[in-house]
């Protein structure tokens, strides 16, 4: 059986620290420091920098009105993320402030139960 041996970079960094990263197989020197893949990195930065950007101004919007709401907001947002459909990061904002969201219908909704109680009590 063959032994795997990975290494980190031999390379200096300009701010004099050692890089890091594994190091490339059959190299002593990572992807970004060795000087073999100088035309591959440059590509590769440009083909990032080609990269179309998602526009999710074409979003419809939604009206949340109770957490049934939410709770089916959620659901469509994980399908999406699982179909590839949906960035991440938009996703766990989505996440992030429906968690907000469903706190605020939750003390709505304390509140007008004080507010129900509170008439009832009044009315004694």
């Amino acid at each position: 059986m063959k032994e795997i041996i990975t290494k980190r970079c031999k390379a200096i960094k300009e701010d004099g620290k050692k890089c890091n990263a594994w190091a490339m197989e059959d190299s002593a020197l990572c992807f970004t420091h060795n000087p073999d893949t100088e035309e591959e990195r440059f590509l590769a930065s440009q083909k990032g920098g080609q990269t179309p950007k998602k526009n999710f101004n074409t979003l419809s919007p939604i009206f949340l009105d109770n957490p049934e709401d939410v709770v089916n907001l959620l659901a469509d947002t994980i399908n999406k993320v699982r179909a590839g459909e949906l960035d991440i990061r938009v996703a766990n904002c989505i996440g992030y402030l429906s968690g907000h969201l469903t706190k605020v219908f939750e003390v709505a909704q304390l509140s007008q139960r004080v507010e129900l109680i509170e008439k009832v009590l009044s009315t004694r």
